[in-house]
């Protein structure tokens, strides 16, 4: 019997020719190998390729047949294996069978990447790789079960009817066209939908000063991959980046950030319209680069520009693709980079939901290009802060010579934070402004990390937090007043960052402690001590432009009374600071010595008075104060009543003591000149640390005389 069935009769064999001649007439037959064809020569071209505008197109042309391929495969199949399911298990039955399973994984695995792709955040690479393995098995088994059959046609067609010849070249010239039709439908849209073309080139008027050797963003040390302008819409349009339904998240966190509003900013809009005044449009170019990129790289800050922020870069100074199309820093400071014009996907930029969604699907679907030019080693660096974290004028702005500004990079790498080589001890510039969050988002996970896996579950915030909790209120940022909230929280140390928890202690960031005397006699006069340290800070204290930022000492005596004794670092009515102050900042001065109190930066030679705290390094604020005379002396009883005991009398008397290190982001004077003098504007105060003491007053000594004349 098993002979017989591994034999088949006479009978059978026409059974089984006739069923075959029925497959090539077939339309299942002839559309599920069409379509099979054209997804795979698709596939693989979208595989082993490059990034292209064929195959952008081939992902969309792919993902739409294959869901049309997918109720053909489905009825071809089912009536496939029933016609044959009493043949004998030949190699040709057995690859049929292995390539049907293999290519229905192709097909759920390309269902669920779709499904993925057009409303997911990212694609699994679980799925895609079991999508590709499955598309190369699908070859490597429908080559042999397809080629077989056409080369036993081959060698029999002149035995052939010529109605079953005419039935098999048809059977072949459909495949083909519907293949080469897919194909050429995709090669169509290469030609209808281009991507958008950029105009990368400078305003007729534009006044670069490449022939005094100094490049076309000068005095910006600023440079783009190709040495000329960018199209301004090729670094803008951050909103995409939270609008495609992946990174809402991290755009939400950069919405209220100093990134986003590093041009917005109504104080650096005073000062920018000030340096243009004095100095001429092409000067702002020196805070462009790392304020306002997307102005400076599509060339609008020239002489005759009213608005010198008014593309994209006003709404986003530092937008996402401007950081992340960088591709080169230099440690030497003043947005000393080079960035590269990201390469758009074909339907980006263009308006219309649809045109949107196609982009956003690409960009999920066909990753590699956006992975590889905006996902980048380097920025993890502390290298790739300092091209902008680091500052310094030079002749070329104040026509004098070098002055070293603020310069958080040297100070991190000279800092007890910083262990070339051993990054269990270092601590760097993400690890504390960009603390790890819990994330769905596709940026979520990090190998690269030596304390993280891949599957982690988190992504650095994009808050960039630091110590501006003004400007995201006073603008009414999108979530500003949270982003004011943390930054309080983190100067205060209130935000825990469990990634260093083991070297990084608790509490602010600069803590202070008060040194008193536990008493005191009345008519003394008592030594206070403020002692501060800047324990955790990974740089100066404060940093920045001092200029504008300060940082004081408030320290409150009163008496047990509630009565002041002495108030140090007290705002008056208009929110100015006593003089006097122990305070942190800078004091910048022109050549003639006159104090730069506008950011007028492009006037500093040098400063004439500076403090801040180098990290680990601490700093002393000392008072002195007289205690009351009447002080100690006792207080007269007062009166027994039904309702109350009798007070105890005091032979002694305390002072009470506070102190307060404060922060604030800008000064009043120049909060007066960007806003107006008669802005109700202040910058909001942060108290950082406080520490408070009480000395008990005793009576003073009776003098020598009174005690002899006592006897």
């Amino acid at each position: 019997m098993e002979l017989e069935r591994e034999r088949p009769n006479a009978n059978e064999r026409e059974h089984w020719v006739e069923l075959r001649r029925e497959g090539w007439r077939d339309a299942w037959s002839r559309g599920n190998l069409g379509l099979f064809l054209f997804l795979l020569s698709t596939g693989l071209a979208i595989e082993l390729l490059s990034f292209s505008v064929f195959n952008q197109h081939a992902v969309l042309t792919h993902t739409l047949l294959g869901l049309v391929f997918l109720p053909v495969f489905l009825v071809f199949n089912v009536r496939h294996v029933r016609a044959w399911w009493d043949f004998p298990m030949t190699h040709v039955k057995f690859t049929g069978w292995a390539a049907t399973f293999v290519t229905a994984v192709c097909v759920v695995s390309g269902v669920v990447l779709t499904w993925q792709g057009a409303f997911g955040t990212a694609i699994s690479y679980a799925w895609r790789t079991a999508h590709i393995l499955s598309t190369w098995g699908a070859l490597a088994l429908v080559v042999p079960h397809v080629g077989t059959l056409v080369l036993r046609e081959l060698r029999r067609r002149e035995d052939l009817a010529p109605e079953t010849r005419a039935t098999w070249r048809a059977h072949l010239g459909i495949v083909a066209g519907i293949t080469v039709a897919g194909i050429g439908v995709t090669a169509a849209l290469c030609g209808l939908v281009r991507p958008v073309e950029f105009v990368n080139a400078f305003p007729a008027d534009y006044d670069p000063e490449i022939a005094a050797g100094k490049g076309p963003f000068a005095p910006s040390l600023a440079m783009t991959s190709t040495g000329g302008a960018f199209d301004s819409r090729s670094l803008s349009d951050s909103k995409s980046c939270g609008a495609a339904g992946c990174h809402e998240q991290i755009y939400a966190e950069w919405l209220p950030s100093a990134h986003r509003y590093a041009a917005l900013d109504q104080v650096f809009q005073g000062i920018q319209g000030l340096m243009a005044s004095q100095n001429g449009p092409v000067s702002t170019r020196y805070c462009a680069g790392c304020h306002d990129p997307i102005s400076l790289f599509s060339g609008t800050k020239f002489v005759g520009v009213e608005n010198l922020t008014g593309l994209a870069g006003y709404q986003e100074g530092v937008s996402c693709l401007a950081c992340h199309a960088i591709q080169q820093t230099d440690v030497k400071g003043n947005a000393n980079y080079v960035v590269a014009q990201p390469e758009r996907y074909v339907w980006e930029l263009r308006d219309g939901a649809f045109a949107k969604f196609c982009a956003d699907f690409l960009i999920r679907t066909y990753p590699e290009r956006h992975v590889e030019t905006l996902s980048r080693r380097m920025f993890k660096t502390p290298e790739f802060c300092a091209a902008c974290h680091k500052q310094f004028i030079d002749e070329t702005v104040n026509k004098v010579g070098w002055v070293q500004l603020q310069n958080q990079y040297d100070n991190w790498k000279a800092s007890r934070w910083n262990h070339t080589g051993d990054p269990s001890k270092t601590l760097e510039c993400r690890e504390c402004h960009m603390p790890l969050i819990e994330s769905s988002d596709p940026a979520a996970g990090d190998a690269l990390d030596f304390n993280r896996v891949a599957s982690d579950g988190k992504h650095r915030s994009h808050r960039f937090l630091g110590a501006n909790q003004f400007i995201p209120v006073q603008q009414d940022l999108p979530g500003g007043k949270e982003h004011a909230e943390l930054v309080e929280r983190w100067l205060r140390g209130e935000l825990e960052i469990p990634e260093i928890a083991d070297r990084w202690s608790e509490g602010p960031a600069v803590p202070i402690e008060l040194e008193a005397p536990p008493t005191a006699r009345a008519g003394d006069t008592i030594a206070l001590r403020v002692r501060l340290l800047n324990n955790k800070v990974g740089h100066d204290f404060p940093t920045g432009p001092l200029d504008i930022i300060q940082a004081w000492v408030e320290l409150v005596v009163k008496d047990e009374s509630g009565n002041v004794v002495l108030h140090s670092g007290e705002r008056d009515a208009d929110h100015f600071i006593e003089t006097g102050t122990f305070m942190f900042k800078a004091e910048p001065v022109d050549r003639y010595g006159n104090l730069i109190d506008r950011h007028n930066l492009w006037e500093m030679v040098g400063v004439r008075f500076k403090r801040s705290l180098f990290p680990g390094a601490e700093d002393v604020a000392s008072y002195e104060v007289a205690c009351p005379s009447s002080a100690g002396e006792r207080v007269p009883d007062l009166p027994a009543t039904s309702d109350h005991e009798l007070a105890v009398p005091s032979t002694s008397r305390e002072l009470v003591i506070e102190a307060r290190l404060n922060y604030r982001k800008v000064d009043q004077y120049l909060i007066r000149y960007a806003f107006g003098a008669g802005a109700k504007i202040t910058a909001p105060v942060t108290e950082v640390a406080r520490a408070t003491a009480r000395v008990r007053l005793e009576p003073a000594l009776a003098s020598a005389g009174g005690e002899q004349g006592g006897l």
